[in-house]
């Protein structure tokens, strides 16, 4: 069974910085998809940012406030996130989109409170 752990979230003011991690169980590979997800109170949820290989995606929401990464060696990626905004509130989840076979699994989620 494959697991994705998150860790690196908690409560921070408004443009300060959070560091989210997400390790997985298994290889990743250059093939296979990780990306971040939020879901806000009474949200859908909504994709954050996401990485295959060298290719990276932002929301616009996030983009040029955010830094998606990847490490092989850990098996681990991770979401570098500064200016951050109240409405940046929610809980993020890692994903891993596989190709083969065709899966996708979760994390259990991480939660981020912005607050002045």
């Amino acid at each position: 069974q494959v697991q994705l752990v998150e860790s690196g979230g908690g409560l921070v003011r408004p443009g300060g910085s959070l560091r989210l991690s997400c390790a997985a169980s298994i290889g990743i590979g250059s093939i296979n998809t990780m990306g971040w997800y939020r879901q806000a109170p009474g949200k859908t949820r909504e994709l954050v940012a996401t990485i295959t290989g060298d290719s990276t995606n932002y929301a616009d929401s996030v983009k040029g406030r955010s830094t998606i990464s990847m490490d092989n060696a850990e098996n681990a990626v991770s979401l570098q996130m500064n200016n951050l905004k109240p409405e940046d509130t929610a809980v993020y989840y890692c994903k891993l989109a596989r190709k083969f076979p065709r899966k996708e699994y979760w994390g259990q989620g991480t939660h981020v409170t912005v607050f002045s």
